[in-house]
């Protein structure tokens, strides 16, 4: 029987973990229940300020299939690297991470592992056809400019790279997890990047998303962060890459961001 890791990164989500922990621990029990997978769910907790500790320490006390980690450093990318890591001290087969606010319930994920077949890697896609989503205009439109830009600046040929729902075979995780870059909101672009640089190939999946309230985008300073983390990322991979070495290692003052 197949096992997999399931990642949550989870930010002051003391309002909404409880809810994703009940319904993936109740979905995915059946299916260990039944022999078809084997599963593990690691919530990685990165500087939460809130009560997310204490509420996911209760459910790791009740199902021995919920476990955590805590650190008092922040960001996605950090927390889902950290649970990488973790996840590849076991057997997992497959190793995936989901977001903590239910915006991909976990039927939707189980399709990613059910798929997955030859691949190296299967992502959820809100841009195929089939897919079933609910969100504002204007989040819309900011993933459909950022994906324009990620295939126009990096030639990744994937429709939707920023769905927070992705499952990946063992060694195409533990090829990279050394190299990635704790970025926040560009991980899963420097993700997909750095697994097609090595051949892997990833496989898109629809999806059922839905746009839940208490979302952490910015969709007014994100989208520049994460066109900067792209423009970065092509240079790094370029001739010019030494140019972002060097202004990475000035100092702070001199850093064109703090006259912006």
């Amino acid at each position: 029987m197949k096992k997999i890791s399931i990642i949550i990164p989870a930010y002051n989500e003391e309002k909404r973990i409880c809810k994703t922990l009940e319904a993936y621990e109740e979905f995915f029990k059946k299916l260990k229940n039944q022999k078809l997978l084997d599963f593990e769910i690691i919530v990685v907790i990165n500087n939460t300020k809130d009560k997310t500790k204490e509420i996911v320490s209760t459910f790791s006390k009740k199902y021995p299939e919920i476990r955590y980690l805590d650190f008092k450093q922040g960001g996605k990318g950090f927390a889902i690297i950290e649970g990488f890591k973790e996840a590849l001290k076991g057997k997992s087969d497959l190793i995936g991470f989901v977001d903590a606010d239910m915006a991909t319930g976990p039927e939707s994920f189980y399709w990613l592992i059910r798929d997955i077949g030859t691949y190296d890697g299967a992502i959820a896609s809100r841009s195929m056809k089939g897919s079933k989503i609910d969100t504002s205009l204007k989040r819309a439109i900011t993933h459909k400019g950022f994906n324009l830009i990620v295939r126009g600046i990096l030639f990744l040929p994937y429709r939707d790279t920023q769905c927070g729902a992705k499952v990946f075979k063992r060694e195409a995780i533990k090829s990279v997890v050394n190299e990635l870059g704790a970025t926040q909101w560009g991980f899963d672009v420097d993700l997909l990047y750095r697994l097609r640089k090595k051949g892997f190939k990833i496989k898109e999946v629809p999806t059922i998303w839905k746009d839940v309230a208490g979302s952490k985008l910015n969709l007014k300073s994100v989208p520049i962060k994460m066109l900067a983390m792209v423009i970065r990322l092509r240079i790094i991979n370029s001739p010019f890459k030494d140019f972002i070495r060097l202004y990475e290692k000035m100092p702070e003052k001199l850093k064109f961001h703090h006259h912006i």
